[in-house]
């Protein structure tokens, strides 16, 4: 595997374990895709602010680090330490699964359906963490390979939303069970305990 496909491999699989998680985001997209009401839309909006967002993490993170070579030991402590916290967090939920439902009331309107996409999407301190410091950290220990490492990161966004969205009725079902988050939450925190170590260790 050359250095671009290894990067672009690791962006996709860190994206991933950032955006398996539950939330209020991913049970609006499941719930609009198992009411087939605005589900491309609404995944439209939720790939495209990722995509949006992780550019400016690696873009940003990226330029500091480019700018003051010695930032990137600081991105390296406080991005290594908060991935280690987020694997943490992850295993403790393998003992104590959660699962996934489309309860809520019904969108009503595209309008409605997008406006309410959005406020979930910017509107959340969480995601700006997630894609904009977390993916920006990762992907400033890249280097040059950084943008790379975030076109992984914004397809993995597309494949889980379009997957969500569109797959609902079958992952609905799915993501109902306790069993099925117990096994992502412990590839998650296998892959930012990981992802941690790593950060920390080349600080």
């Amino acid at each position: 595997m050359n250095s671009s496909l290894a990067a672009a491999a690791a962006g996709f699989g860190t994206g991933l374990s950032l955006i398996v998680a539950i939330g209020a985001q991913n049970a609006f997209v499941l719930r609009q895709g198992i009411r087939r009401e605005a589900v491309l839309a609404v995944v439209g909006i939720c790939a495209l602010s990722d995509a949006v967002l992780i550019a400016l993490g690696v873009g940003g993170v990226g330029a500091v680090v480019v700018a003051w070579p010695g930032a990137l030991t600081a991105v390296g402590w406080i991005g290594g330490a908060f991935l280690l916290c987020y694997g943490a967090l992850a295993a403790r939920r393998v003992l104590r699964p959660g699962t996934l439902t489309a309860r809520g009331e019904a969108a009503g309107s595209r309008r409605r359906a997008v406006l309410t996409c959005l406020a979930l999407t910017w509107l959340n301190p969480h995601v700006y963490l997630d894609t904009v410091f977390l993916l920006g950290s990762v992907a400033a220990d890249r280097g040059p390979l950084r943008w790379t490492f975030g076109l992984g990161a914004v397809c993995a966004s597309l494949c889980w939303f379009a997957a969500l969205g569109f797959g609902a009725r079958f992952l609905g079902r799915f993501l109902a069970r306790p069993a099925a988050w117990r096994v992502l939450d412990a590839l998650v925190a296998a892959t930012m305990i990981t992802l941690g170590v790593t950060l920390v260790a080349g600080a």
